[in-house]
């Protein structure tokens, strides 16, 4: 196990490596200038031009990406451009509010749409298969940011039970990843139905049966078992998505998490911040890829060994 990790640890060094590169590229591409923003509308040229000297911004370009990687491998992401705070301090005062949100959203909906497919794969071509899917389908349908205040309007506005929005405890947590996790436990209804259906039919599972086992054995120890393989390659990226993609629910919900703070920042051309996001949660897609890998091996030994 240690070696499978180290090698797709190792495979991960060019793909972050990249992701540098596009990312610098990408913040440079922004229109406007980040040093008038920063200098203020009523400043002089002379103000701009020292502001863009403290930003690192009249030097070469190739200079200015090798003084950026190299100070990101030191783990220094700079200074924030609008509140002057250090990078890291700015992000990690809206990590934790995005990390609550994504795995409330990603815990019920994993057990529900995981649920859900199962249960739609063993009763296939009946009724109860086809109400699973239709409830998959319209969780769809919704579009996240009508959702979300159809929810406020019933239960804030009508009702007075939960809070219209805000960081505030877990009354505060339950419409946004409700909202938020809708999507993804749809996603994951119709898929997990898919990857069981394959796999009842395979040979192993008749195998099961004709040995005697229960059904319940069956169905949890032989065809739910392997069929989490894609599912938990669908799950890891579903979950990289919401960590890093719930900005209309934030913003439906005025939740202060990372979403948030990237449109604040690309309004602000606050390239430090920026920069900093996007690598971030590239980290995070690779990291939850190693896990998802991981699993691969946990789930059936036999992949480990090939690789």
């Amino acid at each position: 196990m240690p070696i499978f990790f180290l090698k797709r640890l190792i495979g991960a060094v060019p793909v972050l490596f990249a992701v540098s590169l596009f990312v610098f590229g990408f913040v440079r591409l922004l229109p406007g200038d980040p040093a008038r923003l920063v200098a203020g509308a009523d400043a002089t040229e002379q103000e701009v031009a020292s502001a863009r000297e403290a930003l690192g911004l009249d030097r070469p370009i190739w200079e200015q990406y090798l003084r950026y990687a190299g100070a990101t491998l030191h783990g220094d992401f700079g200074v924030s451009s609008r509140t002057h705070e250090p990078v890291i301090a700015v992000i990690g005062a809206r990590f934790l509010p995005t990390l609550w949100l994504t795995l409330a959203a990603m815990g019920w909906a994993t057990l529900t749409g995981g649920l859900l497919g199962v249960w739609a794969g063993v009763k296939r071509g009946r009724w109860q298969d086809q109400a699973a899917m239709l409830v998959a389908i319209g969780g769809l349908s919704f579009p996240g940011f009508w959702l979300g205040l159809l929810l406020i309007d019933l239960f804030s506005v009508h009702l007075g039970w939960l809070p219209t929005g805000g960081y505030d405890g877990w009354r505060s947590l339950l419409m946004p990843s409700f909202t938020l996790g809708v999507g993804v436990a749809a996603v994951l209804a119709r898929f997990t139905r898919s990857a069981f259906v394959d796999v009842a039919g395979e040979d192993f599972v008749r195998t099961a049966r004709s040995k005697g086992l229960t059904e319940r054995r069956v169905i949890w120890r032989h065809a739910a078992r392997n069929a989490l393989i894609p599912v938990v390659t669908l799950t890891g990226l579903e979950f990289g998505t919401l960590l890093g993609g719930a900005i209309v629910v934030e913003t439906v919900f005025a939740w202060p998490g990372l979403g948030r703070l990237l449109v604040d920042s690309i309004s602000f051309r606050d390239y430090p911040v920026i920069q900093a996001l996007i690598l971030l949660l590239s980290a995070e897609f690779v990291l939850i890829n190693l896990v998802v890998d991981l699993l691969y091996g946990v789930l059936n030994p036999a992949i480990r060994l090939r690789s």
